[in-house]
């Protein structure tokens, strides 16, 4: 199998080098991060400009039908440079859901502002239980009237604050944990009876809790059939957990250029701490990890394009993506921490950007499941 980028995507990954020496430093980002809105929106209109936002979307819907492997190159450039933008949010999570489940009018209204960069996304399918479980959906949806009447809560939304619109999954059948009667519905994030705690994550990027008090919807707030969204649900979270860890893959490798430049420079004894024997085992360890996180990051969105492409069953794509987050949160755990430690004290100083990267791998090895959860569902998958 050819894991070799293609030259169109090897331009792409440098044009968005290019944005990123331009526009993100880490000085830049450091700004962007303490700022209010808590992204840069002359970046994400840049993105939008680059065509960024309409790489995975299909011809048909205004997009370039670029598939996770196609991915790879862009999201570990963004890894490299720690971006904060709600990319995955909108286009990989939310944005995939209206695009798979959504009928032409419904497209006609999210998807061309998403690829325009003037519509951003949130998909609001955490609760306070739901450990991950995505069927663990206690928010109901009633009919009310034509429409229905959305009440519940929601928790650590990814870039809710910053979301025009949230795809919500809420139960219209069922008990919670059920399989079937998992519905999703567009809300837009200012209707009324929407509020949204904002805050920000240990690695800079901005979250929400959502509350649903009463929330009433249109009939055409409803995507795709009544009680069967899960598939759709499970298929966009394992997309948006491999772009994630396409996005460690490149957030491990400026870890480790960071550390190794460290240890070329910092001096002990009259010489470069990079001459002791043990230190170049330690760093020799992290690039291993870090190679054999970029390899089953590779195959397993590989596995993901033929699964899209209806060569491979959802429970054998599942099985895949599991193996590679697995991968990821082991290296993210071992690259990071080995990164802090061979820097000493300094590792630990806000003013490097090796500390935010550390931060950046720990939050990626939690969110779309941790460790052991995919590890279970491994082994659940296991054929």
């Amino acid at each position: 199998m050819d894991f070799q980028i293609t030259p169109e995507e090897s331009q792409l990954a440098d044009s968005i080098a290019r944005l990123v020496e331009r526009s993100y430093s880490f000085e830049a980002r450091r700004e962007i991060i303490a700022s209010r809105a808590g992204y840069s929106e002359s970046v994400w209109q840049t993105m939008a400009e680059m065509g960024l936002m309409g790489l995975p979307f299909a011809e048909e819907d205004g997009g370039f039908g670029v598939g996770a492997t196609g991915m790879t190159s862009v999201m570990e450039a963004f890894g490299k440079a720690l971006l904060v933008e709600p990319y995955i949010a909108t286009v990989a999570l939310a944005g995939r859901l209206v695009a798979k489940l959504g009928d032409d009018s419904q497209k006609e209204l999210i998807l061309p502002g998403v690829i325009e960069g003037k519509v951003k996304l949130a998909f609001a399918g955490t609760e306070a239980d739901s450990r991950y479980r995505l069927a663990q959906v206690a928010t109901t949806a009633a009919r009310d009237g034509d429409g229905w009447r959305l009440d519940g809560a929601k928790v650590v939304v990814t870039h809710a604050p910053m979301a025009d619109w949230l795809v919500v999954s809420a139960r219209t059948a069922g008990k919670p944990a059920d399989a079937q009667g998992v519905s999703l519905f567009l809300v837009a994030a200012d209707a009324p009876g929407v509020t949204c705690k904002s805050y920000r994550g240990v690695d800079g990027t901005r979250g929400g809790d959502v509350a649903l008090a009463g929330v009433k919807v249109g009939a055409e707030a409803l995507l795709g059939t009544e009680g069967g969204a899960l598939p759709a649900i499970e298929e966009a979270v394992d997309f948006a957990t491999l772009l994630q860890c396409s996005e460690a893959v490149g957030a491990m490798a400026s870890a480790n250029g960071d550390t190794l430049e460290y240890l070329k420079t910092r001096r002990q004894f009259g010489v470069p701490i990079g001459s002791f024997q043990a230190l170049q085992h330690r760093m020799v360890e992290m690039t291993i990890y870090a190679e054999q996180a970029r390899s089953i990051t590779s195959l397993a969105c590989a596995r993901f394009d033929e699964a899209a492409a209806g060569a491979l069953s959802a429970s054998e794509r599942m099985h895949f993506v599991s193996a590679a987050k697995v991968k990821i949160a082991q290296a993210c755990r071992q690259v990071g921490q080995e990164a802090i430690q061979l820097h000493g004290g300094m590792g630990m100083s806000d003013e490097l950007k090796v500390s935010h990267t550390f931060k950046r791998l720990t939050m990626i090895a939690q969110v779309c499941g941790d460790l052991d959860h995919h590890l279970e569902r491994f082994a659940a998958t296991d054929e």
